[in-house]
């Protein structure tokens, strides 16, 4: 499959996900929105009602404080105790029926008039009318006086009393129900300086809230404010739509396993290339010692060059060197596949000098550094370089980092390493091997240390190699409990940077 298809289905893909998971959000929020408006809705309707019914209870307390008050007037001036009778045999059936109206409460109107037995129907109706007129003035003065009252008196009375806490919530529960709301709430009343006369149990502060407000007794002018405080509001609300977080959770879980799948295929991409690459490097390493091992079988074919001692030796010493450069090409391709199946069980840890292992490896590597007019600097600073390893992979293990130092130098510069060791720490030995060489990209220092993995220089072949060698290093390193990093100008220099663990840690 081509890459430009690969990111044409995850461009379309990503963008399908990316859709989706907006107008689910978008959903979300919009229902949660919803449903703080229905909830606040709800609330503030409860609240007004019961700021009403709180309003009511307040005048029927001035209108029981006047009926008392009524009848203790009506009894010190013996209202009660006057008869108002009417000969039986000066009266008729619809007279006794008018003598006998009574006020509202029982109680006989001062007002009322009793007509005589010689009044005329047109009359008697015309002493009912203002009978009941007078009545109605009566009454409508009584409820102007409890008005009058209330505006003058209520204002004066205790906050306490005027909305007692368990009159409040008894009325607030209810309403809230009514409504239905049955969450726990809790509630305060507050002055117009926003100090609390009273709140209840586990009562926040309204500025740290999203409390709900109203005032109270509006319509006698007072300050005092009403607010109630749900606890779990936020929970109930996202109870409520919490149905839709499956299919939001869903929908992020495939765009995860879509995003790991490109991610996978992108990886086996690769790996196929580095493979391919792999496969035509090591096609042309084999095919050079191959090519020369078949010439020199076909040379010996010929009898003049048999007849030839010296010819026979020459021929014989190319044959063994091409083999061992085939052999040592063949290891070098096992050797990852053996050490990553067996995780290091085979190799023999031993307590080594580091010092001397890296100083007899250099000296084989100065004679071509020399050959090319180079040279090695040897700095072994380390005190403490006794390190428990396996003494002929850590000589693998320089000898690569050695060898590709030299393989990737300028053409038109002479090679020159520096190699030292230091005392890092009381626990840890540092290993710095750095050159003059062609430098390493930034895009390459993420993934130089991966198996197959060569800079561009390796489709042009005039460095031989399999992508492997560093590779190897990462793994030993890593078997031997150490760490190891590259430092990089391109055009400049490279520095490849060793901690191992000291056999003796202080």
């Amino acid at each position: 499959m081509k890459k430009s298809l690969i990111w044409t289905l995850t461009a379309v893909m990503a963008l399908t996900f990316g859709t989706l998971l907006y107008f689910q959000i978008m959903y979300l929020e919009k229902m949660v929105k919803m449903r703080e408006g229905q909830f606040s809705e709800n609330v503030m309707r409860s609240i007004h009602s019961t700021v009403g019914i709180l309003e009511r209870y307040e005048t029927l307390h001035y209108l029981e404080e006047d009926v008392k008050l009524f009848n203790n007037d009506a009894d010190d001036s013996g209202i009660f105790d006057q008869e108002f009778s009417i000969s039986e045999k000066n009266t008729t059936p619809a007279e006794d029926k008018t003598r006998n109206i009574k006020s509202d409460n029982g109680q006989i109107s001062p007002y009322l008039s009793y007509p005589s037995p010689t009044q005329d129907v047109s009359a008697r109706f015309r002493n009912m009318r203002e009978t009941i007129r007078s009545q109605y003035q009566y009454q409508q003065g009584l409820l102007n006086e409890i008005v009058l009252t209330i505006l003058r008196e209520a204002p004066t009375r205790p906050p306490k009393e005027r909305a007692d806490s368990a009159l409040v919530r008894s009325i607030l529960k209810n309403e809230l129900e009514l409504n239905g709301v049955t969450l726990p709430f809790t509630f305060g009343v507050a002055s117009d300086e926003n100090s609390f006369i009273y709140t209840t149990a586990n009562f926040v502060n309204p500025e740290e809230t999203d409390a709900y407000s109203s005032t109270l007794f509006p319509n006698t002018g007072s300050d005092y404010k009403l607010y109630v405080e749900f606890p779990t509001r936020d929970s109930y609300i996202f109870s409520s739509v919490r149905f839709i977080i499956p299919t939001l959770a869903f929908s992020i879980i495939l765009l995860v396993i879509f995003l790991y799948t490109v991610i996978l295929i992108f990886h086996q991409k690769r790996l196929s290339e580095m493979k391919t690459d792999f496969i035509n490097n090591m096609t042309h390493e084999f095919k050079t010692p191959i090519s020369t091992i078949s010439l020199a079988a076909q040379m010996l074919d010929d009898e003049s060059v048999r007849k030839s001692p010296a010819m026979l030796k020459h021929l014989a010493t190319v044959i063994a060197d091409e083999s061992k450069r085939l052999r040592f090409q063949v290891e070098k391709v096992l050797q990852m596949s053996v050490y990553d199946d067996a995780g290091g069980s085979a190799l023999k840890f031993t307590e080594v000098n580091i010092n001397s292992i890296i100083a007899n490896v250099v000296n084989t590597h100065k004679i071509k550094a020399e050959k090319d007019g180079g040279s090695i600097e040897l700095h072994l600073d380390a005190v403490n370089a006794e390190v428990v390893l396996d003494e002929m992979h850590f000589t693998n293990v320089i000898f690569n980092l050695l060898d590709n130092a030299i393989k990737y130098m300028k053409s038109d510069t002479p090679p020159h390493l520096i190699v030292t060791t230091k005392d890092l720490t009381n626990s840890q030995v540092e290993i710095r091997i750095r050159d003059n060489g062609i430098g390493i990209k930034k895009e390459d220092l993420k993934r130089i240390f991966d198996k197959f993995y060569r800079v561009s220089t390796g489709n042009l072949h005039n460095v031989k190699g399999f992508g492997l060698g560093l590779a190897y290093v990462k793994k030993m390193v890593t078997i031997f409990k150490g760490t190891i990093n590259v430092e990089s100008e391109i055009g400049k220099w490279s520095e490849f940077i060793i901690r191992l663990p000291l056999a003796r840690a202080d």
